[in-house]
């Protein structure tokens, strides 16, 4: 199976470094995109878009060819907005979408338009302007290797409205590895039919996996984050 690995704010497709080999031992083809605007901390990201990303997804999808079967698409934190409108932009292409700590995003929503931005950027904001859950796991040494890879995530990424169209994706199944919260929780938030789960309770086929740890489980937890991948998808062929 091609698992595509769609990383969230600040991350490029190296970020996916310690996850990549355990999926391919298990069969499958991973890859680890670095979305538009992403390849440096130079490169000029005022013009990026959420379209742009998402189109950047859609395009490796189509990469695989007609003959090429479906894909999984595993996304990180605002990587799972993206995931779910790739999704909606081709849903016989999709054999699943997995949300790392992240839900899909439905029409009209923003992925986050409260943080800090700098000239079209939105770079690593200070620890202090995350909450305790996030950082869980995240240790000093963690910490200062995460700020040191980290790139600016282009402003209108995080502010553009989400624009789909096609209601085929409410037949992509999907999972949801709940890490700062758990999965307890988020079948409590369905059921009190709280906004931020609205577009969850659309789809049809969910599944769980937990994995306690903060944000970052690519960071944390990355065997086990892997492990969880392959637990979603199934074994590739032997």
């Amino acid at each position: 199976m091609d698992i595509i690995l769609i990383p969230g704010f600040w991350l490029d497709g190296s970020s996916w470094d310690d996850v990549v080999p355990a999926l391919e031992r298990a069969g499958h083809r991973a890859h680890a995109l670095t979305l538009p605007g992403m390849k440096s901390r130079d490169a000029d990201r005022s013009s990026i878009t959420l379209r742009d990303h998402i189109d950047a997804v859609v395009r490796e999808i189509d990469s695989l060819g007609p003959d090429g079967g479906q894909a999984v698409l595993v996304g990180h934190s605002g990587g799972g907005a993206i995931a779910h409108a790739a999704a909606d932009a081709r849903p016989d292409r999709v054999a699943r979408v997995v949300y790392v700590d992240s839900m899909p995003l439905g029409e009209g929503g923003l992925i986050n338009d409260e943080l800090p931005a700098e000239n079209g950027e939105i770079p690593l904001p200070d620890w202090s302007l995350f909450e305790a859950e996030d950082m869980t796991d995240l240790g000093d040494e963690l910490r200062a290797a995460f700020r040191a890879r980290a790139i600016p995530t282009p402003e209108h990424v995080a502010c553009d409205r989400q624009r789909l169209g096609d209601e085929r994706r409410y037949d992509v199944p999907v999972t949801v590895i709940a890490c700062e919260f758990s999965s307890a929780m988020l079948r409590q938030w369905l059921e009190q039919g709280h906004p931020g789960v609205r577009e969850l309770s659309k789809i049809r086929d969910v599944g769980y996996i937990d994995l306690p740890t903060g944000h970052w489980p690519q960071f944390t937890r990355a065997a086990d984050l892997a492990e969880a991948i392959v637990a979603s998808v199934g074994p590739g062929p032997v």
